[in-house]
């Protein structure tokens, strides 16, 4: 490809240096490779920022047809998951804390559907139509489980899954996890201690008595925050659930490696 005007989106030498191992599933070398895996990377997190539809991608970057084959590749083998852990682990020593938290905090957020989602879409509760992102994050806010269902499902029906993703992430470590009334009940607290978890659900009846720090449960409320950055995020406009899901891993690679070049800069 002839040399093009770089975006606010492409990546630095030096967050390239720490990416491409993870994507590189054939070498750089490989004969059936026309694109190079940095410019395809280049596309992919420009659409996420931008929010555009795959066939109106830039002719300047590579065919969307071969970026959009790319990262379904990538997300059918979990790179961007091991790119974020990995991440998140080496942020989480730095700001003096244990490689693996002992912490989690779940909650959902619901996505309006658009027609290449609607055959999967259900109601919310507040009778809005689409799909529901159920996610957990450290104390930090970064990341470390999530998957979508449709709208209709209820928060509470997701914690045996969302528990399991979570102690698969940390190796069994997290021991408590933070949620809002929507997570009351005996069976998320069930669910949630069949994968050693205690579920600590924060009814808002409770806090409202008197002055009483719901513990840590605005963390995931920054951390859907941080997603509204990334307009491809704001609506679910996928296909597929499991892409959905594999965009927000890719969203959270992209602010957990900003993060990680400022530490890099600052301590050199």
């Amino acid at each position: 490809m002839t040399q093009r005007k770089p975006y606010p989106t492409d990546v630095s030498d030096e967050e390239w240096g720490l990416v491409a191992p993870y994507l590189t599933l054939l070498s750089e070398d490989a004969g059936q490779r026309r694109y190079t895996l940095r410019e395809v990377f280049n596309a992919l997190r420009w659409i996420v920022r931008a929010g555009a539809p795959w066939r109106m991608l830039p002719n300047d970057f590579p065919p969307w047809q071969a970026v959009h084959q790319q990262t379904l590749r990538w997300i059918a083998v979990d790179c961007f998951e091991a790119l974020v852990h990995d991440l998140r682990e080496i942020l989480r020593v730095a700001a003096g804390k244990k490689k693996y938290p002992s912490a989690a905090v779940m909650d959902s957020r619901t996505l309006r559907s658009n027609p290449q989602s609607g055959h999967r879409a259900g109601y919310d509760g507040t009778k809005k139509r689409g799909s529901k992102l159920h996610i957990a994050v450290d104390t930090l806010g970064n990341l470390l489980a999530a998957h979508v269902t449709p709208a209709n499902e209820q928060d509470r029906a997701q914690v045996g899954k969302l528990a399991a993703e979570v102690q698969e992430a940390t190796g069994d470590k997290v021991k408590i996890a933070f949620a809002d009334q929507g997570y009351t009940g005996d069976m998320p607290a069930t669910q949630a201690a069949e994968n050693g978890i205690e579920l600590l659900a924060i009814k808002l009846a409770e806090a409202k008595r008197d002055f009483v720090l719901m513990p840590r449960r605005w963390v995931v409320e920054r951390s859907f925050g941080w997603l509204a950055r990334f307009r491809r995020l704001a609506r679910d406009y996928e296909r597929l659930p499991q892409v959905v899901t594999g965009l927000h891993f890719i969203a959270f690679a992209c602010l957990l490696l900003n993060k990680s070049m400022i530490l890099f800069s600052s301590s050199s």
